[in-house]
């Protein structure tokens, strides 16, 4: 099996979790995630599989989209439900905000949170502070401080609001913690916020409709994961493409430069020099259409191969 399984994933496990499950499931030790998702949250997770874990690095960073539950009136020192309380009880000017919240106040909020800025991952977080996961230390009670990071919300948009629960869809860059935004949303509103739920709805190209549940994953074992696997041909379609001719196809198997005499035909992206400056990286191509790898344009003028699949 090569290719990609998304699965639904459920709220509870870890996406480690879901590798372990799916790796007993259909029998095979490679599998592995493009991004992980929190224990809470539940919705697309995509596994690589076979040959397409090599390729993983390269999906991780495609955008996402969600629909996250924010609850007003509380923050927590998780930046979710399954936190604690994050210092005293809430008093009684943030009880007092929480009651006069209404739509127009956190849709006024939320669009300071659009566009491009710096977020601060919440301190339960596996970013690294001196080669230690920071939620290492914050179990710990150990101090955590952590950098803030660029991250762009492309949309967002409030679903729906009632008692101190709010729904928001956003779309966001890889590298964005929603926890972090319901927090920071609290704090904007001053009456401090945490993530309630979050469902994944998209990660770059996979969606929820490309989605198999765990348990039928675990119930039909490879026969079922196999009728659902996205085979390696439609992977990274988005990414510009060259084709390659047997000689070029020949070289690329061992590893070697590409040249204008490998390319098999004009068009469909295949010149090395009709790439723009931003196609650095390509998919690499054979004449009936299967990927062979991934390839990228140096200044050499030739096509070196960065992932070679076959």
């Amino acid at each position: 099996m090569n290719g990609v399984l998304v699965i639904d994933k459920p709220a509870g496990p870890t996406s480690h979790d879901v590798v372990a499950v799916v790796r007993r499931a259909i029998g095979s030790p490679k599998v592995g995630h493009t991004r992980t998702l929190d224990p809470l949250a539940t919705g697309v997770l995509p596994l690589v599989i076979g040959r397409a874990t090599r390729l993983a690095s390269y999906m991780s960073g495609a955008d996402k989209e969600y629909v996250a539950r924010i609850r007003f009136g509380r923050a927590t020192a998780t930046y979710d439900a399954e936190g604690r309380d994050s210092g005293a009880s809430p008093t009684a000017e943030g009880l007092a905000a929480v009651a006069a919240l209404d739509k127009g106040a956190v849709r006024e909020a939320l669009r300071t949170f659009e566009g491009r800025f710096l977020q601060t991952p919440p301190p339960f977080s596996a970013k690294k502070i001196g080669g230690m996961p920071a939620y290492k230390l914050a179990r710990q009670d150990k101090p955590v401080e952590i950098k803030p990071v660029e991250v762009t919300v492309r949309e967002l948009e409030l679903a729906d609001y009632a008692d101190g629960l709010a729904e928001v869809r956003l779309v966001s860059s890889s590298g964005f913690y929603v926890r972090s935004l319901a927090h920071d949303l609290g704090q904007r509103l001053g009456c401090g916020a945490h993530l309630e739920g979050l469902r994944r709805t998209r990660a770059g190209e996979f969606t929820l409709d490309d989605a198999v549940t765990l348990e039928a994953v675990v119930v039909g074992g490879e026969p079922v994961a196999g009728e659902r696997l996205i085979a390696m041909d439609r992977l990274l379609t988005r990414m510009p493409a060259v084709v390659v001719n047997d000689l070029g196809a020949q070289r690329a198997s061992h590893g070697g430069a590409l040249r204008p005499e490998d390319l098999a035909v004009a068009g469909h992206g295949s010149s090395l020099r009709s790439q723009t400056s931003s196609d650095r990286r390509l998919r690499l191509l054979d004449q009936a259409g299967s990927l062979l790898g991934l390839v990228e344009r140096r200044d050499d003028g030739l096509l070196h191969p960065l992932v070679v699949l076959v």
